[in-house]
């Protein structure tokens, strides 16, 4: 069996262990040995984070090549339209290459915990609500992505991770679940051509006799 730890991130904590700035980190939150994040959530960034004692269930979580789906609920500035939101589902190109296809709509605005501190807002510039679901985890990419469109990101919380929800956790609260542990299967080596090579289990026919 393994643990995994589902955390509410608060605002400006690290999703790390220890910080040599006195930034406050995950210790200061998860007093669980053992375990670790699977994947990350940026300082700025709030909700759900998970932490594991199984490395085979962090992989499995964060690997890019498992794509485990991940849904943000972002507050942008502006209300971006149905042109906008096409080009989120469809993927941006950031300077890291084209984004994969997300899963994006609006919404209401949440029913969320007050952010300490409260976000700038403009009161000449409305602001909105929406929901993306992503697969990969590029370094603050949801962000770079509603920047793409025009619509730069004022708050964002993460809600889900794979079958993991946020539910009702506070911030800085969290909860543990005792889980199976998948079991990693092992990659197919690749020759440095990156072709497969497969080997021929066809007998060769004899050569033929001469005639006499």
């Amino acid at each position: 069996m393994a643990r995994i730890v589902l955390l509410n991130k608060p605002f400006q904590v690290l999703s790390q262990f220890t910080d040599d700035q006195g930034r406050r980190t995950l210790a200061d939150l998860v007093p669980v040995p053992g375990v670790y994040a699977a994947g990350r959530l940026d300082w700025d960034s709030e909700g759900l984070l998970l932490l594991t004692d199984s490395g085979s269930l962090q992989a499995r979580i964060s690997a890019p090549r498992h794509r485990t789906p991940k849904t943000y609920w972002a507050q942008v500035e502006g209300i971006p339209d149905a042109a906008a939101l096409a080009r989120l589902a469809a993927g941006v190109t950031l300077k890291d290459g084209p984004t994969l296809p997300a899963t994006v709509r609006l919404m209401a605005p949440p029913t969320l915990w007050p952010r300490q501190p409260p976000i700038r807002t403009r009161i000449t510039v409305p602001d909105s609500w929406i929901e993306i679901t992503i697969t990969e985890g590029r370094n603050r990419q949801v962000r770079r992505m509603t920047a793409a469109i025009g619509h730069p990101t004022l708050r964002l919380v993460r809600v889900r991770i794979g079958d993991w929800r946020l539910g009702s956790l506070a911030p800085g609260e969290y909860r543990i679940e005792n889980i199976e542990a998948p079991t990693e299967t092992p990659r197919r080596p690749r020759p440095a051509n990156g072709r497969t090579h497969t080997t021929s289990t066809r007998q060769r026919p004899s050569p033929r006799r001469p005639r006499r």
